[in-house]
């Protein structure tokens, strides 16, 4: 990986969806434009904000897909993340990082 780039892999939860009032939304509901989780595979050297094995969120519309061994996976430059669910909190914090 090179410079600010982050190889992230999509991920599975595809499917229904339940809200928060329990109502079952099917997965071939269409949705508005609406960000998506993935999870970091590789960095480039240049990477500053998050390491591999941290949940991204970003925007798939704004996305690069590569083929690799088989796998699909996304490439995105480190300014295209939203937001970082990061396992590395401390007291009083969300666990997100924007």
């Amino acid at each position: 990986m090179l410079h600010d780039r982050v190889l992230v892999a999509l991920d599975t939860e595809v499917g229904e969806r339940t809200s928060s009032a329990g109502i079952v939304i099917p997965a071939t509901a269409a949705m508005g434009r609406r960000l998506s989780w993935a999870k970091v595979v590789a960095l480039g050297a240049n990477v500053r904000t998050v390491e591999v094995d941290d949940r991204v969120l970003f925007d798939p519309e704004d996305k690069a897909e590569v083929e690799v061994r088989g796998e699909t996976y996304i490439l995105l430059r480190e300014r295209d993340l939203h937001a970082v669910a990061s396992e590395r909190i401390s007291d009083g914090q969300t666990g997100l990082y924007l």
